[in-house]
């Protein structure tokens, strides 16, 4: 039996037309051809994008229209092999509303959402992003389905693109620009903070990812409050993108760097502590009581300490700059 044989073989009929064996065997063909052929496409524009130094983002456009096209244009010729026409197609339009309805339309969201994060470009394989339940990491695909996302513990996360449209998300690299980190750290109270601000400067400088100081861009020491065993301070500092995309590691090599310098310039860093404050003994207090535990009281009242002189203030110079001009809109 040849293959006019197999055509002339006729399964069923949709309305007016028939479905033959060999319409179906050509049809199936044509469908699995075209989709090995958007497949190989895809890989083929992966490649180029992977070893090209700009426009990687509108290749992946390009990679992605191209092997959905092909797929959606070997479906279509491959039921027009088949036999189906468009009044044909017409009479299955039901059948798939029905099918859409009873959960298809999950899939259908998901597709339209991947679609929606292509073109809207607010999300790019590279990028560093942190979901709203705290998970972060390195964008590795946004496919029909999903979006995959490499942790830096090599941990893929597998998340719906609809996520990425109905809720929240941090992208820390879209503009392909530093971002500022901010590290606490406390010290004992009555350190003095000029000291701390130069040692814990210097120290931050000289952690090799970090960038050079500019206008924009200059690391600062605040003092954000007064807890409850020492003073709080931030070091805020500005890293280099790739070290932006490695928040833990950052964080504990700045921390490192910070503890070393204090350490090395004599500051204490507090512990969990409480004082004690005796107001009465036996009716006295002051100097009276003093003298009733058999201390000595000094009479002379000891000399007023001199005053302190004023510190660098990095968060009043910091108000004091104007805000980053506002990012274009491409």
């Amino acid at each position: 039996m040849d293959f006019a044989d197999l055509d002339s073989l006729v399964l069923f009929a949709i309305g007016r037309t028939p479905v033959t064996v060999g319409g179906v065997a050509a049809g199936l063909l044509i469908i699995l051809g075209g989709s090995l052929a958007g497949k190989l496409a895809g890989l083929a524009i992966g490649r180029l994008r992977r070893r090209a130094r700009y426009g990687a983002t509108a290749l992946y456009i390009v990679q992605k229209l191209v092997t959905y096209g092909l797929v959606i244009v070997a479906v279509v010729a491959g039921l027009s092999t088949i036999g189906l026409n468009l009044s044909s197609l017409a009479v299955f339009a039901g059948a798939i509303g029905v099918g859409v309805g009873l959960g298809l339309q999950g899939i259908v969201k998901e597709f339209v959402s991947g679609l929606v994060l292509i073109f809207d470009r607010v999300l790019n394989v590279g990028d560093y992003v942190e979901l709203e339940d705290g998970k972060r990491g390195l964008v590795q695909e946004v496919g029909p389905r999903a979006v995959r996302i490499r942790t830096n513990d090599n941990v893929e996360l597998i998340v719906p693109n609809s996520k990425f449209i109905e809720g929240p998300v941090v992208n820390w690299t879209l503009h392909g620009r530093s971002r500022r980190i901010h590290v606490p750290f406390n010290v004992a109270y009555g350190s003095d903070r000029e000291k701390v601000r130069d040692a814990v400067l210097a120290a931050a400088r000289s952690v090799p990812f970090t960038l050079p100081e500019t206008d924009a861009y200059k690391s600062q020491v605040w003092l954000v409050g007064f807890g409850e065993s020492g003073l709080k301070f931030e070091l805020l500092v500005w890293p280099t993108l790739e070290a932006v995309k490695r928040p833990a590691a950052m964080h504990a090599a700045y921390t490192w760097a910070i503890a070393d310098a204090l350490e090395s310039a004599g500051v204490e860093v507090p512990f969990p502590q409480m004082d004690v404050r005796l107001r009465s003994l036996f009716g006295r207090e002051g100097d009276g009581a003093l003298s009733a535990l058999g201390l000595n009281v000094s009479p002379e009242a000891e000399a007023p300490p001199p005053p302190t002189p004023l510190s660098t203030n990095d968060a009043a110079e910091d108000v004091s700059r104007p805000l980053p001009a506002q990012e274009p809109v491409e």
